[in-house]
């Protein structure tokens, strides 16, 4: 495994991206929903006090039939988002969990924020590239349920944890994603 990245099988591993060498922290788990038929779930995308997350996600599959791993999706969700703020201080996250079928952010590329949170509940989960590789490398990836910190360009610069979304186009596979960021300014208003 790359110096930059660290891997552990509980939630505590998140802690070391303090370090400012690691530039990707993984909590390696199962997923916590089942293989769900994601047909009919919307787009969500929402900032929200911490307190909130939950009831966000909520209110957001309010106008569908009820699941019984709705409940279990929001109950993770909130416990993730308070587990992004001990991490980053942040009182509000924003929150967007979206079904990808096609190939989504499919190009090697580093995000412009400072830390975000990434896990896929369902599908193919995220890949990444080492330090110095090139976008030909064979791509590592995070797993199911899999749990990822990657450090952005704001606090790593040139350094940031170079990652996409897994190329499914034409699969027929479905991908339940999470990701927790910082709000933006404009939604602290």
């Amino acid at each position: 495994m790359p110096d930059h990245v660290r891997m552990g099988d509980d939630a505590e591993i998140l802690r070391v991206i303090e370090d400012d060498a690691v530039t990707l922290a993984v909590w390696q788990r199962p997923s916590p929903l089942p293989s769900p038929d994601l047909g009919d779930f919307p787009a969500i995308r929402f900032a929200s006090d911490m307190r909130r997350v939950a009831h966000g996600i909520a209110d957001a599959l309010a106008a569908l039939p009820r699941q019984d791993w709705h409940h279990r999706l929001a109950a993770d969700v909130q416990h993730l988002a308070q587990l992004y703020g001990a991490l980053t201080g942040e009182d509000r996250v924003e929150v967007r969990i979206e079904r990808v079928t096609g190939n989504g952010c499919w190009k090697f590329h580093a995000d412009y924020v400072a830390l975000r949170l990434i896990t896929t509940y369902c599908g193919r989960a995220t890949q990444w590239l080492p330090h110095g590789a090139s976008d030909d490398t064979e791509p590592h990836a995070l797993s199911t349920g899999d749990v990822g910190l990657f450090k952005g360009r704001e606090r790593a610069g040139d350094r940031a944890i170079i990652h996409r979304s897994p190329p499914i186009a034409g699969s027929g596979e479905d991908r339940l994603l999470l990701v927790i960021d910082a709000p933006w300014p404009e939604d602290d208003a």
